[in-house]
């Protein structure tokens, strides 16, 4: 894609900076419907009665939510175009929004997020599919890179405007912003970006179509292998989040300060997409990646020894608390996007529904993989540190299964 080449009827054409931030903002819909949420865990279970801390299913039931619609939403994208797989799940992520809006039970809101991720699977799918129809390889990384710059930067203001929100409103509030700003990101993306799939390029929605695509995309070693590293990539990111509140909250009773530490570490983090976007063309999408997995393995390794040694409940704990989330939200930056394309690379003509099997597979596979942590919840690091070490040590081996063709 050249810096000028896709241009709406009767407009400038978009720049590569403007493409940027609008993926950015489609693919912001999933962090801002996960880091706005947080501040507002405990007036909502303060609300609806919620005990054992299943305020928290919140996350992980919009996090499912998204991974159910993942398997459907590329294929669609490839059968009738991106655009309008986004618009429809603009719409079902913006009613579902609502629903949660009006309700004071836990059950209804909860499947609502369920429902409210299956949308926001639609704008998901469409960035990578989009990207992946006007680049490939290294570029496609360095692409996801920058968009993962700007995605990253959400978090450091979605829970200050959560809380802000809480401080005016109440947290029915923050569900209606959810449908605002996906309508803002759908006539942005409607008046800037024209459709990039022509309809020569598309393959009908058939069964015998679905089944061949699937097996190639199911059989192929660097995608499956590139799945299951994304998965453990997910599960070290999903657990992180779900914890955060809780540990800042009950563990060091920061409650009040949450969103400010929050959008903080976000910050810092971000820069890992600034990192990455600098060096993954010259070494590579699986090097990155590795390197990674493994400083995260060893700093995790590093954590469990502290707290048997009593380190991580003394006076040290907060601020190696945030040093140790902080890592695991820098290491996003060099995982997941590098992932993505790695795992898209030798199945781009069928992009949708590469990016549909493989992203739903690692959604819903890193939100189980997460789950420990929150079931394991005891106001201490171990239940955080200890399975995101695991998970870690795990994606430094896979990612040194993956073959070795230059990527």
């Amino acid at each position: 894609m050249s810096e000028h080449q896709a241009a709406p009827p009767g407009g400038a054409p978009i720049s590569r900076t403007e493409f940027i931030a609008l993926m950015a903002m489609l693919a912001g819909t999933i962090a801002f419907s996960i880091d706005a949420m947080l501040p507002a865990l405990p007036d909502i279970a303060a609300a609806t009665g919620a005990i054992d801390n299943r305020e928290q299913f919140i996350i992980t039931a919009f996090v499912l939510g998204t991974g159910l619609g993942t398997f459907v939403t590329g294929p669609i994208s490839d059968a009738v175009g991106r655009q309008k797989v986004v618009i429809a799940g603009s719409v079902i992520y913006s009613i579902a929004a609502l629903v949660a809006a009006v309700s004071n039970s836990l059950e209804v809101i909860l499947a609502a997020r369920v429902v409210q991720g299956f949308g926001a699977a639609g704008p998901r799918v469409a960035v990578l599919s989009i990207i992946r129809d006007l680049y490939s390889g290294r570029q496609m990384a360095k692409i996801v890179s920058f968009v993962m710059i700007v995605f990253a930067l959400v978090p450091t203001i979605a829970p200050s405007l959560g809380a802000a929100m809480l401080l005016v409103f109440d947290w029915h509030a923050i569900f209606v912003s959810f449908a605002i700003f996906s309508i803002i990101s759908v006539v942005w993306m409607l008046m800037r970006l024209p459709e990039t799939l022509p309809p020569e390029k598309r393959r009908p929605l058939r069964w015998d179509t679905l089944k061949s695509g699937t097996r190639e995309v199911m059989t192929n070693r660097t995608v499956i292998l590139s799945i299951v590293a994304q998965s453990l990539a997910f599960g070290t990111l999903f657990g992180a989040l779900s914890a955060s509140q809780s540990m800042f909250d009950q563990a060091f009773d920061r409650a009040e300060s949450f969103p400010l530490w929050f959008g903080g570490i976000a910050a810092v983090s971000a820069t890992g997409g600034f990192l990455n976007a600098s060096i993954v063309e010259r070494l590579g999408m699986r090097s990155v990646v590795g390197w990674a997995f493994a400083g995260l393995s060893a700093l995790s390794i590093v954590f469990v020894v502290l707290f048997v040694a009593g380190v991580l409940s003394g006076p040290l704990a907060f601020p190696l608390f945030i040093l140790f989330q902080t890592v695991v939200f820098f290491n996003a930056g060099l995982t997941i996007g590098n992932l993505n394309a790695l795992a898209l690379e030798p199945v781009g003509h069928i992009a949708g529904l590469a990016a549909s099997l493989v992203t739903a597979s690692a959604t819903i596979f890193g939100a189980l993989l997460a789950a420990p942590v929150t079931l394991l919840f005891d106001a201490t690091m171990l239940p955080l540190v200890g399975p995101i070490g695991l998970m870690a040590i795990l994606g430094t081996l896979t990612v040194r299964a993956i073959p070795t063709v230059r990527d």
